[in-house]
């Protein structure tokens, strides 16, 4: 079975390997102790047993005793990585045991290293991304679905590699073949893990929206790349409500001209669909073959389409290669986030964003997954920590923003609810402020590995995130990725450490996107990413390498504060402003005035805006921060946009501020909201 030797708790090669011990491991634990009793700075350590047993720990053994690699820290290992880029990313096709699955092997590691835009990985490999996904047939447990208002739904691993492989030959029976696109208009359920795989199987590339995108934020997106199928539920649950989605369907096919096929999966009721051109409902389009032959294709065959955010235009779509993002998924899955076969995982996301891909990847480890669909504050705010506790969730993950509004709803997960089996909480989506980590350890776990982390659709993946054998400081990720060679560039375009600047990316990666869709000659691409310094990946976040080798995320530089010139990210404002029981939440944005730039702060709050709330938060702001940071307009709003992913609008709101209209806005979860902001009084003087 693929994976078998390195995740499997029987192993005898494994058990001789950790009562041997690496050599590094002792002295590396009496660092640790040092540093809790003297320092005194981190806010956890991962105990003895959890570096002895830790994937990672594992790799460095498997370096020491295949490669005669030493590495005694894990600083150590991700130097060697991105300065030996080839050689890292070939040991990983063999930790990862990629020979068990990959019908012929790679020729050449790295093509063209020095070039960002051509570089290419494991050329000659062929392989399938979904045998790897569904490596494992036994009957443990590979998806757990809750609805809002449903008791959980599991499916084993053999039930699920039967149902992809029936679903697969009813593709191939209406003629889908390699580079067709599937597309999911679904809740994050289990059904559409099944139409992802099933059209990987073929070599078919997937792409989702979540079902809250309103008709013209989904033709934007999949309009674009012409899908032959299209998978839907009736609907969606939020709030305890079932919300209707084929009104929306019918819309949506009348302007997809490619459509040969629409597959209704009966999730809020079961209506009549004969109206709704090619549609057929789930369970009668399933064939009734179970077994699966997997296309083989070459390494970076195209796996899924992403998009850009859409906010301040028509969405770009990145495509992502298929061995691409499996081996960078496996990397982070397993090394950055220790997770073993027997864990249950789970992440809060829609079908829409980046997460979800990440989350299936996990299904190549055998372990259990978690899916969810609805508001995660229904029926009460405690509503995921239930979850957690019913079916033992180990690898918890949300959004910041989620982490932060279940502080302000005042529970306190920790006293009501048994969450003894969770091992790590993750966090992404925005930064995760010092004030946020300080309510982890002391309202939900203090012996739990806190790993925000930080990367994008665009890269479907990470470049700072977890490091399960080092220190949680607070507001810091723990380490930049191993093989992502993660910079901060000052205004200068220098390397800098303990400084404010822009996270760069200095050499290629595997989860690059392979290419944009309709981009010929990656003059898209190419103005993404590399406009401003030549073969340099610009990845668009106000960051800083710290002491620790860890990293803080200050927010979007292109949405970066700079008042007078100097750079202020919005996040140092905000972790002030969200200490105040009196706001809700708050948006900060730059505004053009008199030839500077001049700070607006929107506050959502329960009570009217009050001189005294005012001059406490400017007061608090220059204590915390610098004059510099204070605004120098406070203004109370109703309400704050967020893409429905869960981030912050801030370009939106300073383009509307300054009379440019913002004309896509599908893409938010409260598109009205941004009506608020036109044509303030406030800032016109």
């Amino acid at each position: 079975m693929i994976f078998q030797h390195i995740f499997s708790e029987t192993s005898v090669h494994l058990q001789t390997e950790v009562h041997e011990l690496p050599f590094f491991l002792n002295p590396f634990i009496e660092h640790c102790i040092y540093h809790i009793s003297v320092c005194m700075k981190a806010l956890w350590y991962p105990s003895e047993d959890r570096i002895k047993n830790a994937h990672l720990t594992h790799y460095m053994i498997f370096l020491r005793e295949e490669y005669g690699l030493h590495f005694n820290t894990y600083n150590d290992l991700y130097s060697w990585s991105v300065t030996d880029r080839a050689r890292f990313w070939s040991t990983l096709w063999d930790f990862f045991d990629f020979d068990g699955y990959a019908s012929t092997p790679y020729t050449t590691v790295l093509k063209d290293p020095h070039d960002m835009l051509k570089s290419s990985w494991f050329e000659g490999a062929h392989l399938n991304v979904a045998h790897c996904l569904l490596s494992h047939r036994d009957n443990n447990p590979a998806l757990l679905f809750k609805g809002e208002d449903q008791q959980v739904t599991a499916m084993t691993y053999r039930t699920l590699y039967e149902t992809v492989a029936r679903l697969a030959h009813s593709l191939t029976d209406i003629g889908v073949t390699p580079g067709d696109r599937v597309v999911g208009f679904m809740p994050n359920m289990i059904e559409t893990v099944i139409a992802m795989l099933a059209s990987a199987s073929l070599g078919a590339i997937w792409s989702s929206c979540s079902p809250d995108f309103g008709i013209k934020g989904v033709l934007d997106r999949v309009g674009q790349i012409e899908p032959k199928v299209l998978f839907t539920a009736t609907g969606y649950t939020y709030k305890g409500k079932k919300i209707d989605s084929l009104s929306k369907i019918s819309t949506i096919i009348e302007n997809l001209p490619t459509l040969e096929q629409v597959v209704v999966v009966p999730y809020t009721g079961e209506p009549d669909i004969s109206s709704i051109p090619h549609a057929t409902y789930f369970d009668a389009f399933l064939s009734g073959k179970t077994s699966l032959q997997f296309t083989q294709l070459p390494f970076s065959h195209p796996l899924y389409i992403l998009y850009t955010s859409g906010t301040t235009g028509v969405p770009k779509c990145m495509v992502h290669g298929a061995g691409n993002t499996l081996i960078q998924h496996l990397k982070e899955l397993v090394l950055h986030t220790d997770l073993k076969q027997e864990d249950t995982i789970f992440y809060f996301t829609t079908c829409g964003w980046m997460m979800w891909n990440w989350l299936i990847s996990s299904l190549a480890v055998g372990s259990t997954l978690v899916l969810f669909d609805g508001n995660p504050f229904y029926p009460h705010p405690g509503a995921l920590f239930e979850l957690a506790e019913e079916v033992g969730i180990t690898i918890f993950g949300a959004s910041a923003k989620y982490l932060s509004e279940v502080e302000k709803a005042g529970i306190q997960p920790e006293k009501l609810y048994n969450l003894q089996a969770l091992r790590t909480i993750l966090s992404t989506g925005s930064p995760l402020l010092p004030e946020n980590f300080a309510f982890v350890y002391g309202n939900i776990k203090k012996d739990v590995q806190l790993s925000s982390i930080s990367g994008g659709s665009d890269i479907i993946s990470c470049f700072a995130l977890g490091n399960p054998i080092g220190p949680v400081y607070a507001g810091e990720l723990q380490a930049r990725g191993l093989g992502m060679k993660v910079e901060v560039f000052n205004e200068q375009g220098e390397s800098v450490v303990g400084e404010k600047g822009e996270l760069v990316c200095t050499a290629s990666f595997p989860s690059q996107p392979i290419y944009f869709w309709n981009d010929p000659h990656n003059q898209k691409y190419r103005d993404a990413y590399f406009s401003v310094y030549e073969n340099v990946w610009l990845h668009g976040d106000f960051a800083e390498i710290t002491e620790h080798h860890g990293v803080i995320i200050y927010g979007r530089s292109d949405a970066t504060l700079n008042p007078g010139g100097v750079r202020i990210g919005t996040a140092e404002i905000y972790k002030v402003v969200d200490t105040f029981g009196e706001v809700i939440d708050s948006l900060v944005v730059g505004q053009p005035w008199q030839g500077d730039v001049r700070i607006i702060l929107f506050v959502k709050l329960r009570d009217p805006l009050t001189e005294d709330l005012t001059k406490r938060i400017t007061s608090a702001i220059r204590e915390s921060c610098s004059p510099r940071h204070v605004p120098a307009k406070i203004i109370q709003i109703a309400d704050i946009p967020y893409t429905i992913s869960g981030k912050k609008v801030e370009i939106a709101v300073r383009k509307i501020i300054e009379g440019i209209p913002v004309h896509n806005r599908d893409a938010l979860a409260n598109p009205k909201s941004l009506d608020l902001y036109e044509d303030i009084e406030e800032l016109q003087n």
